[in-house]
Order: C-alpha cells, then structure tokens, then sequence
C-alpha cells in the first residue's frame, strides 16, 4: 500500500479526471434524465459515469482496495484501504447550472482518514491532503482562520432538505447563529464549504444530515488545517451518517454550545 502522501497524490489524479469528464459532459438539464433518489435528491448518469472513472483511477493503482461511493456502491465496509468518494457532490448544482459543483475523494486506512483530494469543477482548483503532511492549495498550505469572536465569523451551512422533519430545529439554530454572527452561507456543496473552512473562506460551518462521502475528505482537510469537526455531540467520529460542526478551535466550540444550547 502507498504511503500517505502517494495516496493523497492518487485521489487527486483521480478527482482532476472526474473533474475534466464532468467539465466536458453534456449537463442534463431536462427533468426527465433525472433520476429521483428522494427530496430535491437528484442523480444523473454524469454522477454515475464520474464515479466510474474515479473507481478505475483508483482500482488500477490499488487494486486490493475497495471504493464506496455515493451512487454505485453507497455502503460502507471495512478494507485496509478504502475510499470514500463523492463523484458529484452538488448535483442539484450542476444540473441547475450553478455554479458551486465538485469531486470529494477520502482513502481511509485500517479505519483511519488518511488522505484525500476535493476538486472544485467550476473554479479548476483542487484541494488536497495527507495525514501528517498537511493540507494544501496547489503549493499554499492551508489555515484555518483565527477569528476568535462569533461577531467576526462568517459560517456556512446546509439545508436539511433530505430531511424535512429536522427543519424546526434547524431554522432555530440558524436564527441563534445569524444574530451572532457576520453572516450565514449556503453554496449547495458540502464537500465545497468544509474546504472552504480549510482554507480561511468560512470560519465554521454546520449541517445536521451528511453522509460520510460529503465529509470524508473535507474533515481530514481541516483537521491538517489546525481546525476541528466533529458531531453535534463533539465525537470525533464523523464518517456516518449524521450532523457535521466544523470550524477554527473558537468557532468550533462556540458552535457546539449554541446548536447544543
């Protein structure tokens, strides 16, 4: 098996593929081409065929390995070397034309996040990954921010739309965090925000249904970036399905007590 950074080297070339097919498909924009996994929950054949091209990338290389994606294989199981991949993560993005759409690739060894890549399709910039290594923007190490004040910070989020039952809770927590704070964000893509606290964009970010190829990779992200996620609860113990609260070390505790509160 490859070291870290080898296997922070291998998501990304996978991920810029999957980026540069998505870049060149035909968006499929009718209706009537979508597939309807659940509430706004969409799936196309470009997620599909994205995920395809990744599971080559990554089974060429490692052919011991074993890839679970969103929408081929989305069940997790144990290997020593798995991947955690999102093949389009923002579909309702991208089949809508925004422009906030990316690839997320996670390889988790002997259960452990180990490195990653997250690719954003539209700006052509990749975000990768290694345990130990760092994370990184092309050649710049990322940081979280220092903002210490929630007066000061600006946090992203996402709708529960998967889970429409969640929306009381939700829209009191985000009433708690606008009156708090410089503003709220909300981009579509998960993979997309957690980046975006990796590299000083947000300096937190907060969502109470996520699957464990939304979060993989960004987790591992921030962490290498001195920030901190975890659950609702404070567990370290992210890769299943559930809330996500992430943030330099201040706004991640702040944000704990206030969706805590």
């Amino acid at each position: 098996m490859r070291e870290h950074k080898q296997l922070m080297d291998l998501a990304r070339s996978a991920a810029e593929q999957a980026a540069r097919y998505i870049s060149h498909a035909s968006i499929p924009t009718d209706p009537e081409s979508w597939e309807v996994k659940g509430i706004s929950d969409f799936v196309t054949r470009v997620d599909r065929e994205s995920e395809s091209v990744i599971s080559d990338v990554l089974l060429s290389a490692e052919p011991e390995s074993v890839v679970v994606g969103e929408e081929l294989s989305p069940k997790l199981r144990s290997a020593d070397l798995l991947w955690i991949v999102d093949p389009l993560d923002g579909t309702v993005n991208y089949i809508h034309r925004y422009p906030a759409y990316a690839v997320s690739i996670a390889a988790v060894v002997h259960g452990s996040l180990a490195a990653g890549a997250i690719y954003n399709v539209v700006r052509g910039e990749c975000f990768t990954v290694a345990l130990g290594y760092g994370a990184w923007h092309g050649s710049d190490r990322l940081s979280v921010t220092s903002h210490e004040e929630p007066e000061h910070a600006l946090i992203g989020t996402g709708f529960p739309f998967r889970v429409p039952e969640l929306l009381p809770e939700y829209l009191e927590q985000f009433s708690r965090i606008l009156r708090t704070t410089s503003g709220i964000r909300r981009a579509g893509s998960a993979a997309l925000d957690l980046a975006d606290v990796a590299c000083g964009r947000l300096d937190g970010f907060w969502e109470l249904q996520l699957a464990p190829w939304d979060v993989a990779a960004g987790t591992l992200l921030i962490r290498e970036a001195k920030g901190c996620v975890s659950d609702i609860n404070g567990s370290q113990d992210v890769l299943r399905d559930g809330a996500i609260v992430a943030g330099n070390p201040s706004i991640h505790r702040w944000l704990l007590e206030v969706l805590g509160h």
